[in-house]
C-alpha cells in the first residue's frame, strides 16, 4: 500500500487529554463495537481521550446514535448534511429528531450550507439548515456547523433565526475578521488539520486570535489529516498533532492549550467527567 493510503504513525502522547470534537468514525472504517474500541483505544494512547462522532446522511445517524451507546468514550451528533438536503422529508425530520433527542447525542450536526459542491439547491440547504437551528433549540443542544464557503448566508440565517444558546463552527474556515464577528456573537470555533496547512495563512492568522475558551479542536477524520501527513487517511489520534501544531502557532505550552480546549468540549456538549478508565484508554 502507497504511503499516501496509509495513517499517519501514533504521534507522541499529549501531557492531558482532549476530546476530539468532530470525526467520524463510521468512515474511518470502524463498523462495529470492536472496530469503535479499537479506534478510540489508539486516540486515547496519544491523550485523545473521547470522541464526537458526527453523522451526515440518515445511515450515519443511526449509526453514530448507536455507536454512541459501545463505548463510554463515544458521544454523538446528528443531522443530516447540506449537501444532502436536496430531498429532506417530514419522515427524515422525524427520525433525526427522535435520534438527536437521545442522551448521548450531544449536539445537532453536522448542518449549515455548502455552495463548494453543487448536490445539493442552495434553496433546500437553507430550508433544511433553518429547521436544524429549531431542533437545535427546542432539545437544548448544541448546533453544529458545517459551512463552506457560505459564511454570509449562514450568519443572516443564523441572525434571522436566533442561535440557538451554544453555536460550534466546526471545521472553521473563516479569517480573522469572520472569526471576530463569530466571538463577539458568542460563538465556538472547531480547528481541525486544515489549521496547520501551511499555505492556509488566513485561517493560521484567525487562530492566533480565537479566545481559548471559545476554541475546540476536531479532526474531522478521515478527513483533513494535519502537516505533515496531508491528504493521508486521518483517525481521531490524529487531533494530538493538530494541538501541537496549534500550541506553537499561538505560542501556548501544549499542557495549558489542551487543558482548556479538554474543559471547553465539557462544557460544550455537556460531557460527564472523564472516568480514569476513559483517561487511561481502556474501554467500556
Amino acid at each position: 500500500m502507497s504511503e499516501r493510503r496509509t495513517p499517519p504513525p501514533l504521534p507522541e502522547a499529549l501531557p492531558v487529554p482532549i476530546v476530539d470534537a468532530h470525526t467520524h468514525l463510521d468512515a474511518c472504517g470502524a463498523k462495529d463495537a470492536a472496530d469503535v474500541t479499537a479506534m478510540v483505544d489508539r486516540a486515547a494512547s496519544v491523550g485523545v481521550a473521547r470522541v464526537v462522532t458526527v453523522a451526515d446522511d440518515l445511515a450515519a445517524a443511526r449509526w453514530a446514535a448507536e455507536a454512541a451507546t459501545w463505548d463510554e468514550r463515544v458521544f454523538a451528533a446528528v443531522a443530516v448534511h447540506p449537501t444532502r438536503t436536496a430531498a429532506f422529508s417530514a419522515t427524515d425530520r422525524g427520525e433525526v429528531e427522535a435520534l438527536a433527542g437521545r442522551p448521548r447525542v450531544v449536539a445537532v450536526g453536522e448542518t449549515g450550507l455548502d455552495y463548494y459542491w453543487d448536490y445539493s439547491p442552495p434553496a433546500a440547504q437553507q430550508e433544511a439548515f433553518r429547521w436544524h437551528i429549531d431542533l437545535a433549540k427546542r432539545l437544548g443542544k448544541p448546533l453544529m456547523i458545517h459551512d463552506r464557503d457560505a459564511h454570509e448566508d449562514i450568519w443572516r440565517i443564523l441572525e434571522e433565526e436566533g442561535p440557538p444558546e451554544t453555536v460550534v463552527f466546526h471545521c472553521f474556515s473563516g479569517d480573522a475578521e469572520f472569526a471576530r464577528r463569530c466571538v463577539d456573537r458568542g460563538y465556538v470555533l472547531s480547528l481541525a488539520g486544515t489549521v496547520t496547512f501551511r499555505n492556509a495563512r488566513a485561517l493560521r492568522e484567525a487562530a492566533v486570535h480565537i479566545p481559548t475558551y471559545q476554541l475546540l479542536v476536531e479532526t474531522d477524520a478521515p478527513f483533513l489529516t494535519p502537516h505533515p501527513f496531508r491528504g493521508r487517511p486521518g483517525e481521531p489520534y490524529c487531533a494530538a498533532y493538530t494541538i501541537r501544531d496549534l500550541a506553537q502557532l499561538r505560542g501556548a505550552d501544549v499542557a495549558e492549550l489542551a487543558a482548556a480546549v479538554a474543559a471547553n468540549a465539557q462544557l460544550v456538549f455537556g460531557l460527564p467527567d472523564a472516568t480514569a478508565g476513559e483517561i487511561s484508554g481502556r474501554g467500556a
